[in-house]
């Protein structure tokens, strides 16, 4: 009961995408600092599965956080680099990757933690884990 409690407020306070809370958090951190905080909170760094919850997702943080924002996406190629795992270890299948201006990923073993762009249109990025960056938790409707 607590826990429906607790995650109808982060809905309140946050947004609903397809089945999903999502609550953004301004303050600027490390790649483990924000994932951290959302396991703390009950939830994981946002990782977005369709482009439809992209694109919802992108608009959402240009609202809550600004439109020149980046935030950190649950992925990561920390183990084997160029293989991108969501936070249970699993392979991401929906990929948003910036290909128009640079080819990303193009980070080497260098940068290795993902970031949500809204200054290119919710495109992702590849990033030194230990940039400080805006997150979103993500937050599964019981």
């Amino acid at each position: 009961m607590k826990e429906q409690q607790a995650l109808h407020t982060v809905c309140l306070r946050g947004t609903k995408i397809l089945g999903k809370c999502f609550l953004a958090d301004p303050v600027k951190k490390t790649f483990h600092a924000a994932s951290d905080d959302c396991i703390a909170k009950g939830g994981s760094l946002g990782t977005p599965l369709t482009g439809d919850e992209n694109d919802q997702l992108y608009s959402y943080v240009r609202q809550s956080i600004g439109p020149e924002e980046h935030v950190w996406l649950g992925i990561n190629d920390m183990v084997t680099d160029g293989q991108w795992v969501d936070q249970s270890g699993s392979g991401v299948r929906f990929k948003n990757w910036e290909t128009e201006i640079t080819q990303q990923p193009d980070g080497g073993r260098g940068q290795n933690c993902a970031i949500l762009s809204t200054t290119a249109k919710g495109k992702w990025f590849d990033e030194s884990c230990k940039a400080e960056k805006a997150s979103v938790c993500e937050f599964n409707i019981i």
